[in-house]
C-alpha cells in the first residue's frame, strides 16, 4: 500500500476523528494515483495515520476506511454491513415500513457510500468515485448478505445544480444485480404507501431522511388546512391527508411530480378530488393565494438547497427568508411554519437566522416549539459536524 504525506493541519483533523482529507498543497504533490487506490495517510515524520480511499479528482481527495491498516475485500465489507445492520436492528423504530436506509456513508465507517433499501430492493448511491472501482465487489457482498431481488445504483450527475426541475422524467438508476422493480415500485412508509422509481429522476421519489418527522406530523393534522410548499411527490401531503386533515394543498414547480404526487394519494385510496395540486413557483403561488386571502393551519416548506425554474433560482441562503415572509401572511396567530432544510453547508444557527429575518419582513414573531433532524438510520460521527445536515424547526406564528 502506497504512502500519502498529509501536513499538519490535516493531521490535526485526522487526529480529531474527521474522516476527510481535502486537497490542499500537500496533496497536489502525492504521487500520481487512481481513484479507488488505497493509501496508508502519514505525516511528515512518516507516523502512520490512517487508511483511506483515494479519490484524487475530487475536492476530498481520500477518505477514511480506517485508523488501522486494512484491505478493501470481501471480509472488511461484510464486517461493516454487518455492523450497520446491527445498529439499525437495535435502534431503528420500522413499523409498517419497509424503505429506510441500510448504510449511511461516513455514519457506518464507509464514507462517500450510501445504500437504502426499498422494498425487496437496494439502490447503492457513490458520492466518492473511488468507490467505482468496488462496485462489483460491493454487490456481490450486498446479495450474499440480504439476497434482495435486485440492486440498482442512482448515478449522481456532476451537473446537478444546472438541471432543471423538469429532469424528473430521465432515467439516472440502472440494474447492477437480480431482475428490475416494476417502473413505479410501491413501499411502505408507517402504514402508508409510496410508489419510488428504482430509474426515472435523480431520485426515487421519497425521502427517507424524513420519516420520522412525517410520523410526527401525523397527530398534528386532524382537520387541518394543510398547505404544503415544494411538494415534490406529495409525501407530507399523503401523510396529512390519511391523518384527516381537512384539505392539503401541494404545491411544485413540476407537473411530472405533481401527477406522481396524486398517484401517491391514489395508492392509498385517499380521495384528490377533496386536495388541491398546484404546479408552478411556490413563491408566485404564495401571492395568488396571498391575493385571494386563504389562509392555511399548517404550512411547511422543504425546498431543495439549489433549484432553477423558468423564473428564476432558489437557494437556501436569501431564499428561505422570502419564503417565510410570504408564507406567514397565510397563517393565523397559532399557526404553524414547519421549515425544513437538507442544505449541509447551512448549519442550524445560520437557518434560524433565516427565519427571524423573514419574520421581520412579514412583521411577525415565530416562537420555535420544536427541532427536529434526520433519524437514526442516517447516523453520523460526533466527529463529522457536516453529517448533520437536515434541519426541521417547528414554529408557532405570534402577533
Amino acid at each position: 500500500m502506497q504512502q500519502r504525506i498529509v501536513g499538519a493541519d490535516t493531521v490535526r483533523m485526522l487526529e480529531l476523528g474527521h474522516p476527510w482529507v481535502i486537497a490542499d498543497h500537500f496533496t497536489k504533490r502525492w504521487p500520481k494515483g487512481t481513484a479507488g487506490d488505497l493509501v496508508q495517510l502519514v505525516d511528515e515524520r512518516g507516523k502512520a495515520l490512517a487508511t483511506a480511499l483515494l479519490d484524487p479528482a475530487d475536492r476530498v481527495v481520500a477518505r477514511v476506511l480506517s485508523r488501522k491498516p486494512v484491505q478493501l475485500d470481501r471480509r472488511w465489507l461484510l464486517e461493516r454491513f454487518r455492523h450497520a445492520l446491527i445498529l439499525r436492528e437495535q435502534y431503528l423504530d420500522l413499523l409498517d415500513t419497509d424503505a429506510y436506509r441500510l448504510v449511511n456513508g461516513e455514519g457506518d465507517g464507509l464514507p462517500g457510500l450510501t445504500v437504502d433499501r426499498y422494498g425487496d430492493y437496494l439502490m447503492v448511491q457513490l458520492y466518492c468515485e473511488g468507490w467505482r472501482p468496488h462496485l462489483k465487489l460491493l454487490t456481490a457482498v450486498l446479495q450474499e448478505l440480504l439476497n434482495p431481488n435486485g440492486i440498482y445504483e442512482k448515478a449522481r450527475p456532476q451537473n446537478t445544480r444546472e438541471l432543471e426541475a423538469v429532469s424528473d422524467s430521465k432515467c439516472y438508476g440502472r440494474l447492477l444485480a437480480g431482475t428490475a422493480a416494476p417502473r413505479r415500485l410501491e413501499v411502505q412508509e408507517n402504514g402508508l404507501t409510496f410508489l419510488v422509481s428504482m430509474e426515472e429522476g435523480l431520485n426515487t421519489g421519497l425521502f427517507l431522511d424524513q420519516r420520522e418527522n412525517r410520523r410526527a406530523l401525523l397527530p398534528r393534522m386532524a382537520g387541518k388546512r394543510f398547505l404544503n410548499l415544494f411538494a415534490y411527490t406529495g409525501a407530507f401531503s399523503v401523510a396529512a391527508a390519511a391523518a384527516g386533515a381537512a384539505q392539503v394543498t401541494s404545491v411544485d414547480v413540476s407537473s411530472g411530480y405533481t401527477d406522481w404526487n396524486r398517484a401517491n394519494f391514489e395508492a392509498n385510496r385517499l380521495n384528490i378530488k377533496k386536495h388541491r395540486f398546484l404546479v408552478g413557483d411556490c413563491l408566485a403561488k404564495l401571492a395568488e393565494l396571498a391575493a385571494a386571502r386563504e389562509q392555511f393551519d399548517v404550512v411547511l416548506m422543504d425546498p431543495p438547497s439549489f433549484s432553477t425554474t423558468g423564473k428564476g433560482r432558489f437557494t437556501t441562503r436569501g431564499g428561505t427568508s422570502d419564503l417565510v415572509a410570504a408564507s406567514l401572511p397565510l397563517l393565523p396567530e397559532g399557526g404553524l411554519l414547519i421549515c425544513s432544510s437538507n442544505h449541509q453547508k447551512t448549519d442550524l444557527a445560520d437557518y434560524l437566522k433565516e427565519l427571524r429575518r423573514g419574520a421581520l419582513q412579514a412583521g411577525c414573531d415565530l416562537r420555535v416549539i420544536e427541532q427536529r433532524g434526520q433519524p437514526a438510520d442516517f447516523p453520523f460521527p460526533a466527529t463529522f459536524p457536516e453529517g448533520r445536515y437536515l434541519k426541521y424547526v417547528l414554529c408557532v406564528k405570534t402577533e
